[in-house]
């Protein structure tokens, strides 16, 4: 998979050689919707399921992590291959193909009967995932040949997922409040269905026609480099730095370095590392990542604070998010035409600026434990999110022909992904730890219940109704102030990130035109 380096430009198409427009590309953008918001529901409904989740399958600390990373993970690790797959043997196919086992694992999923098979269900969800998330993007880079069309569609896309994440809770606080956890698994259902039945007419099948070659050796350092670090992170964050956290890192490290060799000496590389010498490109995707890693890392620990620490319901925990959400999906759409008048680097710096207020709120008030202010800080972040999400893939898009847009999303997707398995691993480590080295467990609770109650928050909410009484209110209170103590570092660490993607923004981004 071959990218081709050369200026970017993200009001200009460079590569547009006046090839017709698809006549049903607006129908067909509709429809390609469907995959983007079910993916970005299931993200966000999972969040506000984890205390449902904790409370009947009883999941470790660790575990209720990978429920939520192995989808990330194990996503994060296939879309380069599965961009190459899209390439090679057309992007219509690989989206039905891989919307359709995601909407059969998904009920699988909905009825796992242990932690275990929900974490192997979530992976699975995430190899078919891995096929029909590239493949939307890249559809859109070639039917959509017009700059400015294509500019509002990538806006559209990338709304998409501000949309999902607003139905998400809304559609999950439902469920969850008149069914089981694994209802909220079965919306791909209907979601799916219009695709599969619409797609093949409305979507044209596309292939580059001189794809990269299949290399399943770069598959393998993918994974091998992804996983061990995520791990790593993960056993850090329980059992500090030991031999296995550091063999792990070595790993990752070691694997990383033969996979970027290996793509430098290949005369036809699944992923051409060269393009990333184009400090706009590379500029855009770091900033992709680590707004992504922030978002995630808010809504971990934000979803448990309002149903754990509030008491809020899932409904009523999912109304607090709503302006946020909502506000994102208009920021996208909006900053396509406020790029007309200010910097594009301005534009972006000033959506990050916007994410730092938000994390800086979040720690003002953490102890007050006021959901007025996490409804404030999340209307902020994801105002900021709309802006630079829009932006920072219409950048990466515009640096590829279409021939090679399977490539480019697929670039584009892992950044996210990256950055959400990232966020939820770094952060939600972190949270963790400090919840563990806050909670006093009360005299009269059993050592059972007192190891189930420092794994999870949802834990000890659970073993404090079980207990009851005194020892019941003292373990409650503890659980919730220990919680809220991982929250200042998670909301500080975010905080921080967000002023460093500044500094790389004005130093990656400035060039770039009006």
């Amino acid at each position: 998979m071959h990218l081709t380096t050369g200026p970017l430009n993200t009001l200009t198409d460079s590569h547009n050689n006046s090839v017709p427009p698809h006549p049903r590309r607006w129908a067909a953008l509709a429809v390609l919707m469907l995959p983007v918001l079910l993916v970005s529901i299931d993200n966000t409904v999972l969040s506000f399921a984890l205390p449902e989740i904790s409370a009947h399958l009883t999941p470790t600390g660790p575990q209720l992590l990978w429920i939520n990373d192995s989808y990330a993970l194990v996503l994060s690790g296939l879309l380069i291959p599965a961009g190459s797959l899209s390439d090679r043997y057309g992007r219509r196919t690989m989206l039905l193909i891989g919307s359709a086992g995601f909407t059969l694992v998904s009920a699988a999923a909905a009825f796992a009967p242990s932690a275990e098979w929900l974490i192997a269900a979530r992976a699975g969800m995430a190899v078919f995932g891995a096929l029909l998330m590239p493949s939307t993007l890249s559809i859109l880079r070639n039917i959509f040949t017009d700059a400015t069309e294509r500019r509002t569609a990538i806006a559209i896309w990338a709304s998409g997922y501000a949309a999902g994440a607003a139905l998400g809770p809304i559609t999950g606080g439902i469920l969850l409040e008149h069914y089981w956890w694994g209802s909220i698994f079965l919306i791909a259902l209907p979601i799916m269905l219009p695709l599969l039945i619409l797609g093949p007419w409305l979507i044209p099948n596309s292939k580059d026609p001189n794809p990269g070659a299949i290399d399943p050796l770069s598959i393998v350092l993918i994974m091998t480099t992804m996983t061990p670090a995520v791990y790593a992170i993960k056993h850090f964050a329980h059992k500090g730095l030991d031999l296995l956290t550091a063999s792990m890192l070595i790993l990752a490290l070691l694997c990383g370095f033969i996979f970027t060799r290996r793509q430098l000496t290949r005369t036809n590389p699944m992923l051409d590392v060269r393009l990333f010498t184009n400090k706009r490109f590379t500029g855009a995707a770091l900033t992709n990542l680590m707004t992504v890693f922030s978002l995630v890392g808010f809504l971990y620990f934000v979803s448990q604070h309002l149903q754990l620490v509030s008491g809020l319901s899932p409904l009523q925990a999912s109304l607090v998010l709503l302006p946020g959400l909502a506000l994102s999906v208009i920021a996208g759409l909006v900053v396509v035409y406020l790029v007309k008048f200010v910097r594009l680097w301005v534009m972006i710096c000033m959506a990050l600026g916007l994410m730092v207020i938000a994390f800086a709120l979040v720690m003002l008030t953490a102890h007050t434990g006021s959901d007025t202010s996490i409804l404030i800080a999340f209307a902020l972040l994801g105002t900021g999110i709309g802006f630079a999400e829009t932006l920072t893939n219409d950048i990466i898009m515009s640096a590829v022909p279409p021939e090679k847009a399977g490539a480019a999303s697929a670039i584009s997707e892992t950044a996210y992904e990256s950055g959400a398995v990232l966020g939820i691993a770094v952060l939600g480590s972190i949270l963790n730890a400090a919840y563990l080295a806050h909670l006093v467990i009360p005299a009269g609770v059993s050592e059972p219940d007192a190891a189930l109650a420092r794994e999870t928050l949802g834990g000890a909410v659970a073993v404090a109704d079980q207990v009851g009484g005194q020892a019941g209110s003292a373990l409650l209170e503890s659980a919730q102030q220990a919680f809220d103590a991982g929250v200042l570092y998670t909301a500080g660490i975010g905080g921080v990130l967000m002023l460093l993607c500044i500094v790389l923004v004005t130093q990656t981004l400035r060039t770039a035109p009006r």
